[in-house]
C-alpha cells in the first residue's frame, strides 16, 4: 500500500448528488487534506442501463460549488487514469479470470428466466434467502455444475455469461474499520455476487477492488449501507492482492430522517418541503426538478459546515467552522457510529450565522444575481451598502430580495391592516406638516431624521411608536426591515417624501 494518503469518492453518473454523497465527499476531502494527501474522483459508470446523460458534469459542478476539487478525476486528469470504470474495461477480465483459475469465481450461464424459476422455487420451499449462493450453484446452469467439456463449448460459442465469485460457507472474514472497529462476518451468509457481466462490464464488487489497489487508494470511506457487501471485497483483497495491501475502511454513519426513522431520502424533501441536494437536479425521465441548498439562498460555506456536524464533532462547543478549520480539527476517531438526523432549521440557522459573519463583497454576487432575476439593477454600490444595512436579517440569500427590495422600489401594498386603526385627521396633518421639516432639513442623515421626527411628534402630542410604525410601513410596506431612519436616509430625501405623500394619500381614502 502506498505510504501516502490517496482516498477516492467513487459516484455512479445515475442521477442527482444526494447530500449523503457530498458528506461523503467531505470526509474524504477532509481526511486527505489533513494528512498532506491526495483526494481523488472516479467515475463508477459500470451500469450503462442507468446512466444518466449530464449527471457526471452535475457531479463536478456541485464539487466546484462547495469547494472540493478534487487532485484528480476525469475532469481534472492525474497520473493514473482513465478515471471513469467504463474506460478501464478491458483491465477487468483479466481479474476475473485469475480467480477463475485459482478456484474462487467460476462462469455462470444461466439465463434471466432460469434465475427468476430458482427464485420462484426458493420462495416456494419456504426460504428464508433467495440468493444464488452455495445452497444452489450446484443446481445452476454453470462451470461449478457442469462437465468441462461443456463449458468450453460454452464459451467457444459465445453464450452469454458471468462471472460469479465462489463464496464458499465454514470461513469468517475479518476487518478493522476505523469507525466501528472490528467486525467479522459468516462467508455462509453471503451470495455469490456477480462479478463480471454478460456485456464484458465489471460490477461495482470487482471494479471497486481492482481500482482502488491500481490507484494506489490507501483508506476508503463510504456509508454504512456497503457494509453488507464488505465481505465479498475483503474476499477478493485476499485473493487478487494480499490483505496487506487493502484500504483501510471506514463505513460512515447514515444521515437519517427528520424523524430519525430510516435513511433521509429524495422523498422525505419532497414531502417535507427541503433540498436533498447541493444544487438542483432535473430528472431527465420525469422532468420533474428538485430544488438545491445552492438555488434556495445557501452559501457553500454554510452547507459544508451543517454536514461536517451530521456524524462528527470536533469535541468543543464549537459549531462555526471554516473549511480550513474543519481540516484542522478532523478526526475519524470522532465520526459517529449511530446515525444523524437531518435538521433542516439547524441547516438555516448555519447559513443565518454565515451570512451575518460574510463580508459584503462576499456576498455580492450572489445577491446582486437574485436581484437582477426580479428585474432589480442597481449599482455596485447600492447592492453593498443594501447587503451591510440588511444582512442580519436574512437567513436565506433569498431573504436579501425579500428584506431588502424596497430600498429599489416603492412597496405597491401597504399592511393597511396595522395602519388604519392607527390613521386619522391628526395622522395626515402630522405627516404633511412633518414633510415641510423634511424638505427643509439641513442634513439629511439618520439622526437628524430621527431627531425631527421626534420633535415633530412631541410638538404634536402624538406617540412616537405610532409615527414609526406608520412611518415605516410607508417606505416598506410592511413592518420589516432595518431602523427606519437609516431606511429613509438611504432612500433619500425626494423618494421619501414621495412615499409618505402616496401612503397618506391612500390611507386617507380609506377613512
Amino acid at each position: 500500500m502506498s505510504s501516502k494518503v490517496r482516498v477516492r469518492f467513487a459516484p455512479s453518473p445515475t442521477g442527482g448528488l444526494h447530500l449523503g454523497g457530498v458528506r461523503t465527499v467531505l470526509f474524504n476531502y477532509l481526511f486527505a487534506r489533513k494528512h498532506g494527501g491526495e483526494f481523488i474522483v472516479r467515475i463508477e459508470d459500470t451500469d450503462q442501463s442507468r446512466y444518466v446523460a449530464r449527471a457526471e458534469e452535475y457531479i463536478f459542478d456541485c464539487l466546484a460549488w462547495c469547494g472540493l476539487e478534487p487532485d484528480e478525476s476525469s475532469l481534472h486528469g492525474g497520473p493514473m487514469g482513465p478515471y471513469r470504470q467504463s474506460e478501464r474495461k478491458e483491465s477487468y477480465r483479466q481479474y476475473a479470470e485469475k480467480l477463475i483459475r485459482e478456484g474462487h469465481a467460476y462462469y455462470a450461464f444461466d439465463t434471466p428466466e432460469e434465475l427468476e424459476k430458482m427464485r420462484e422455487d426458493l420462495k416456494a420451499a419456504g426460504s428464508s434467502s433467495l440468493q444464488y449462493d452455495h445452497r444452489v450453484r450446484m443446481k445452476m446452469n454453470n462451470s461449478l455444475s457442469l462437465p468441462a467439456d461443456r463449458v468450453q463449448q460454452l464459451l467457444d460459442t459465445g453464450t452469454p455469461h458471468v462471472i460469479r465469485i465462489k463464496m464458499d460457507p465454514g470461513k469468517t472474514l475479518k476487518m478493522s474499520d476505523l469507525i466501528r472497529g472490528e467486525i467479522e462476518f459468516d462467508s455462509a451468509m453471503v451470495d455469490d455476487k456477480v462479478l463480471l457481466k454478460a456485456d464484458g462490464m465489471p460490477t461495482y464488487h470487482l471494479a471497486v477492488v481492482v481500482d482502488d489497489h491500481l490507484m494506489k487508494i490507501t483508506h476508503a470511506f463510504r456509508g454504512e449501507e456497503w457494509l453488507p457487501s464488505a465481505p465479498v471485497h475483503i474476499l477478493l483483497w485476499e485473493k487478487l492482492f494480499g490483505l496487506s495491501e487493502m484500504p483501510q475502511w471506514a463505513h460512515l454513519p447514515l444521515i437519517l430522517k427528520p424523524d430519525g426513522n430510516g435513511k433521509l431520502s429524495k422523498r422525505d424533501g419532497e414531502r417535507l418541503g427541503f433540498p436533498v441536494y447541493a444544487l438542483s437536479w432535473a430528472d431527465p425521465t420525469s422532468g420533474t426538478v428538485s430544488p438545491g441548498f445552492k438555488e434556495l439562498g445557501f452559501l457553500p460555506e454554510a452547507f459544508i459546515n451543517f454536514l461536517a456536524l451530521l456524524g462528527w464533532n470536533s469535541g468543543t462547543e464549537q459549531e462555526i467552522f471554516t473549511l480550513e478549520e474543519l481540516i484542522d480539527a478532523f478526526s475519524i476517531e470522532r465520526i459517529h457510529k449511530g446515525g444523524a438526523k437531518f435538521d433542516y432549521e439547524k441547516a438555516k440557522w448555519f447559513n443565518h450565522e454565515w451570512i451575518k459573519r460574510s463580508s459584503a463583497e462576499r456576498l455580492f454576487i450572489p445577491v446582486k444575481n437574485i436581484l437582477e432575476s426580479h428585474g432589480i439593477t442597481p449599482s455596485d454600490e447600492d447592492i453593498l451598502r443594501m447587503i451591510d444595512m440588511i444582512k442580519d436579517r436574512c437567513t436565506l440569500l433569498t431573504d436579501f430580495y425579500v428584506q431588502g427590495c424596497f430600498l429599489f422600489k416603492a412597496p405597491e401594498a401597504f399592511d393597511e391592516a396595522a395602519v388604519m386603526p392607527k390613521w386619522d385627521a391628526g395622522k395626515t396633518a402630522f405627516f404633511s406638516d412633518w414633510s415641510l421639516k423634511l424638505k427643509d432639513l439641513a442634513l439629511w442623515d439618520t439622526a437628524s431624521i430621527e431627531n425631527s421626527c421626534k420633535e415633530a411628534a412631541a410638538a404634536g402630542q402624538i406617540k412616537i411608536g405610532e409615527i414609526q410604525m406608520i412611518f415605516r410601513i410607508m417606505l416598506v410596506g410592511s413592518k420589516m426591515g432595518p431602523a427606519v431612519f437609516a431606511i429613509a436616509e438611504r432612500l433619500g430625501r425626494e423618494e421619501t417624501l414621495n412615499r409618505i405623500q402616496k401612503a397618506s394619500k391612500l390611507f386617507d381614502s380609506k377613512i
